[in-house]
């Protein structure tokens, strides 16, 4: 099922997501909606704050610009180690229409849990590196335009 996608400057995109205690049949069906979601806004990643849910929960699909990366959900994803530092432009779907330069870690280790509950460890760069962060971000309450370097993507917050 599609669901709305919050647009800034909606306050709930400010919010601080909860970790989430069990992967249930409560989670899997949000982790179908928001595939769904992302899929139709075409879009490479969504995190549930940005659907109106206030969980730990993110969906990726990067294979449009990687086609060897298979989409994935993460639940309660964590940053546990980050190296080097690379800028590039940014986009989101809560921020139609707005692109900017944005500074990330070059490479990330994130660990969650995956659609089963089962414990994750995903070790990323590039395009997935990115989106990891720009989605954990949201899950904190940051959006990208927080975190561009160009003015005129500063001003257009």
């Amino acid at each position: 099922m599609r669901r709305e996608i919050l647009v800034y400057p909606d306050p709930f995109l400010e919010r601080k997501a909860a970790l989430v205690a069990a992967v249930d049949d409560r989670i899997r069906a949000l982790i179908r909606d928001m595939f769904d979601t992302m899929y139709s806004a075409e879009g490479v990643g969504l995190a549930a704050t940005q659907v109106g849910v206030g969980k730990r929960v993110i969906v990726l699909d990067v294979s449009p610009v990687d086609e060897t990366i298979a989409p994935f959900a993460v639940v309660n994803p964590e940053i546990v180690s980050r190296s080097g530092s690379v800028t590039g432009v940014e986009g989101c779907l809560s921020v139609p229409g707005v692109q900017g330069e944005v500074c990330r870690a070059e490479t990330v280790e994130v660990r969650g849990m995956d659609e089963q509950g089962n414990p994750l460890r995903i070790q990323a760069e590039g395009i997935l590196s990115r989106a990891l962060q720009h989605e954990i971000d949201h899950l904190d309450g940051i959006l990208f335009i927080e975190r561009a370097s160009s003015s005129a993507t500063a001003s257009a917050k």
